[in-house]
């Protein structure tokens, strides 16, 4: 089983990126330009890294959950680390079900865009090294997030839900 990486403070310089941005068989067009996706995933970098986006429908995201977290349902984002191969170069493959992203914007009164861009950068921080095991590790990452989504003025997704949508998101949602 890969070692999960320890989390490191972002700095100043711009890290290195090769991105690969995928689409399962049945899905359309993506959401928002590879432009917008590649300023996402380099925002929440720590390190160099050579990533791989992946959108499925809610079929193949309820198989990968079903085969890698042995729970069956489609979830919003998984995130795949491979094993550090002594480079410093970040390797991850990061999955996204566009349906379920969708129901999730809408439940809790969010755009697509603003909850994509925040799961994109959940996912990064993951392969980064991030969690959010325990209360601790929780507080850490949404900040994390918090911090590096108001780059984009895109509104704390934990505390600026509009009145009315669902309670700040559970991190147990985004395992």
């Amino acid at each position: 089983m890969p070692t999960k990486p320890s989390p490191r403070k972002n700095s100043a310089r711009a890290f290195a990126l090769s991105l690969s941005i995928q689409r399962g068989a049945r899905v359309g067009e993506l959401p928002v330009s590879r432009t917008q996706l590649r300023r996402w995933v380099a925002a929440a970098l720590d390190a160099d890294a050579a990533l791989t986006l992946r959108f499925v429908d809610a079929h193949e995201g309820r198989m990968l959950n079903a085969a890698y977290r042995h729970r069956d349902y489609a979830t919003n984002v998984l995130t795949f680390c491979y094993d550090d191969v002594g480079d410093g170069v970040l390797r991850a493959d990061i999955v996204l079900c566009l349906p379920v992203l969708r129901r999730e914007a809408r439940e809790q009164g969010k755009t697509l865009r603003d909850h994509l861009a925040h799961l994109v950068m959940h996912g990064v921080l993951h392969a980064g090294g991030h969690d959010h095991e325990t209360p601790d590790e929780a507080q850490q990452m949404e900040a994390e997030e918090v911090r590096r989504l108001a780059r984009f003025r895109i509104a704390d997704p934990y505390r600026d839900a509009p009145a009315g949508s669902p309670r700040k998101p559970s991190p147990a949602r985004y395992r």
